[in-house]
């Protein structure tokens, strides 16, 4: 299947964004990252309004939980309520160890739920191998 990788990554903290970037380039993981900064703009880009447009699912959503506008469930929850989205795996990388984060989250259908390591040296291994078996390991479903 040759078709460009594509990536939705749902955070609006500045220096993780610029972090995984880095990692995602530096590794070769993707070819091609969109950025949504807050809940609404990531269910805008995957869920659009006007029906007319038709949005590229990406192969895998990176999905903090805090973020503003919308959280990261609320997300989850209108991607998995959607036909058009319903089987987009879904990563959740938060800083959040709560434990009913976590219950809720794979009670609303995420793929994985990941802690965001401090320590830089972590935080990278974490994305690369996030990167290489959602990007270039595991089989998703076509994205049309």
């Amino acid at each position: 299947m040759n078709r460009p990788t594509e990536l939705l990554l749902v955070e609006d903290d500045a220096r993780d964004i610029e972090l995984t970037l880095r990692v995602f380039r530096e590794h070769k993981l993707t070819n091609h990252v969109i950025v949504a900064r807050d809940g609404e703009e990531a269910v805008r880009t995957l869920l659009p309004d006007d029906p007319a447009v038709r949005a590229s699912n990406p192969r895998v959503v990176l999905l903090d939980l805090k973020l503003p506008k919308l959280n990261g469930l609320e997300v989850l929850r209108r991607i998995r309520g959607d036909p058009r989205t319903r089987a987009i795996p879904v990563v959740i990388l938060t800083s959040s160890r709560e434990a009913p984060d976590l219950k809720e989250a794979y009670e609303i259908g995420v793929n994985s739920y990941l802690c965001k390591p401090v320590e830089f040296d972590a935080f990278v291994s974490v994305v690369k191998n996030l990167g290489l078996y959602w990007l270039l390991l595991n089989e998703a479903p076509d994205a049309s």
